[in-house]
């Protein structure tokens, strides 16, 4: 019961933020700009991957039969994976918005066009529902038997897999290479555009304009740094019986903390986002 009550909290938090954030993001036009229209899909996507994954666990904490269909658990892992891959490329693209707002000022509006910031979405969507399928068919190639205990709350590739009756050599090679490639490609975007932002703001005359430089982009750094750490230790954890426990605690932390967090850090160090948060409050009030 406690544990429920706190994942309860955090869920109820998340789907408030996030939902709250893309509500701020549409009714306030000063908003709508670029960098708010990424910002309102990554919260969309926190919002489905959080509503995919939370809702099971928290049922799991208060029944006693904690069964999950066959149908059931490849839908969650098909979907889950569609959510983080898609916010692993956002990420990216937003990382290239903040390059272009810092390098390029004066031809912002002119590069970060509606079609470009649409194309850009619709790529990380696009990209996510790929290799989600990819995964998704090559789990399904699989044979399974019986009644089978996953070790973990949620039905991630690893857990699903270790009840498998077959080899699952190619299973395990192409998400591999998946995980891979989407890692480090989204990692070399995020940083070729801060080293070139870093190189670009240490070059500003006044300290005034490398302070508002570095503000625009704390909340974007603060919420990379969570989930690309987050995925990366979950890569350095060895691969034994005794390392499933840290994997449980950072799967929690990717799929439960960080879709609460994401929104929480945007609002808290965006002035945009709380005045135009204050301002509905007041009007409520009056």
């Amino acid at each position: 019961m406690p544990l429920f009550l706190v994942f309860l909290t955090i869920y109820t938090v998340t789907v408030l933020g996030n939902l709250g954030m893309i509500m701020i993001i549409q009714i306030n036009p000063k908003l709508h700009t670029p960098m708010y229209f990424f910002l309102s899909h990554l919260s969309l996507v926190d919002f489905c991957y959080s509503i995919v994954v939370t809702p099971k666990l928290l049922e799991n904490l208060i029944v006693e039969d904690r069964t999950i269909s066959f149908t059931g658990c490849i839908m969650q892992f098909f979907f889950a994976c569609i959510f983080v891959v898609t916010e692993t490329f956002m990420l990216a693209v937003m990382a290239y918005d903040r390059f272009v707002a810092v390098c390029n000022p004066l031809l912002y509006i002119v590069v970060m066009s509606q079609k470009l910031c649409s194309l850009l979405v619709y790529a990380s969507y696009s990209w996510g529902i790929v290799c989600s399928l990819t995964l998704t068919y090559f789990l399904l190639k699989l044979s399974f038997k019986g009644n089978n205990i996953i070790n973990n709350f949620v039905c991630e590739h690893a857990a699903i897999i270790s009840v498998s009756c077959s080899d699952p050599y190619m299973s395990q090679k192409i998400i591999l290479i998946s995980a891979t490639f989407n890692e480090i490609s989204s990692l070399v975007i995020i940083l070729l555009s801060y080293v070139s932002i870093f190189i670009t703001v240490m070059k500003m005359p006044s300290t005034g304009g490398r302070h508002k430089a570095f503000s625009t982009c704390a909340s974007h750094l603060t919420a990379i740094t969570i989930f690309h750490g987050t995925i990366l230790f979950l890569y350095c954890v060895p691969n034994s019986r005794s390392s499933w426990l840290m994997v449980k605690v950072a799967s929690v932390f990717y799929t439960v903390v960080i879709p609460m967090l994401n929104p929480l850090i945007y609002s808290l160090r965006n002035k945009d986002v709380k005045e135009t948060i204050k301002k509905l409050i007041n009007t409520k009030l009056s």
